[in-house]
């Protein structure tokens, strides 16, 4: 039977058809605070959020009004669900060019109350400068960073509250799977400066502890010293400066498995 038959022949009258099919996006940073002299920094793990203004952008009354939210919106006809999730990004919260990752398809049936509307999340995990010309557009009121403490205890609008932990999962295995936290340092740093961006995700002994992850990095296949260099950024002793190694494909937890 041709393709031609079997469509002269489908009934699609049996199968429901969703109501709307719409993309979200979660955009994580870290953010760095002095906290003293010889001291490393205390890093923050970070979310962009909208707040949803009252009026969308026909003019019509929005739905799921003055909650926060993560960026997102309708898929068109002629677009695919990542390439939406780029446009609403860009047009609710003015960032673009960074690089999105989808993570999870959320169908639940009265996850969003105009109906079955199914959303494909996506994520990125990017320097606060890639975020520093953010500003609301479109039908955002608001566009804010917050803390993923902070985040938690919002009214969020829709099941995004679901999505957000899913993703704070994804972003944890990222940084503690791969050479990510290495967008959150400079070019060579110190041991304690990479323990403080682990730390954003991680209660890990193995990276919790000073004495321990000091000497672990000194392990790390895809970490080296740089020789001969060393600072008084986070110690008042001179501190052996490190970096990342070139082109290390990583399959495992790098930061606390045993080598």
């Amino acid at each position: 039977m041709s393709n031609k038959e079997a469509l002269e022949s489908y009934d699609q009258t049996p199968f429901r058809t969703p109501d709307g099919y719409t993309s979200d996006i979660a955009v994580f940073t870290i953010l760095s605070s002095k906290v003293g002299e010889f001291k490393p920094p205390h890093m923050t793990l970070m979310l962009m959020l909208i707040k949803r203004s009252f009026y969308n952008a026909e003019g019509q009354v929005n739905i799921e009004a003055g909650k926060w939210a993560l960026p997102g919106g309708f898929v068109q006809p002629d677009e695919s669900g990542f390439d939406a999730a780029k446009r609403e990004l860009e047009e609710e919260t003015n960032v673009n060019c960074i690089h999105l990752k989808h993570f999870g398809v959320y169908d639940k049936p009265g996850r969003d109350p105009r109906g079955w509307i199914i959303t494909n999340a996506h994520y990125a995990i990017v320097p606060e400068h890639e975020l520093s010309r953010r500003k609301a557009n479109d039908d955002a009121e608001d566009v804010k960073l917050f803390s993923v403490e902070e985040v938690l205890n919002l009214d969020l609008a829709f099941d995004h509250q679901e999505i957000i932990e899913d993703a704070i999962a994804v972003i944890k295995h990222d940084l503690l799977h791969t050479t990510v936290a290495k967008n959150f340092l400079q070019k060579q740093f110190t041991y304690s400066e990479l323990q403080a961006v682990l730390k954003t995700v991680t209660n890990d002994p193995a990276v919790l502890s000073e004495q321990a992850f000091s000497r672990k990095i000194k392990t790390l296949p895809f970490i080296e010293e740089v020789s001969g260099q060393k600072t008084q950024r986070t110690s008042k002793t001179p501190t052996q400066l490190y970096r990342f190694a070139d082109d290390i494909n990583i399959v495992r937890p790098i930061y606390t498995a045993r080598y």
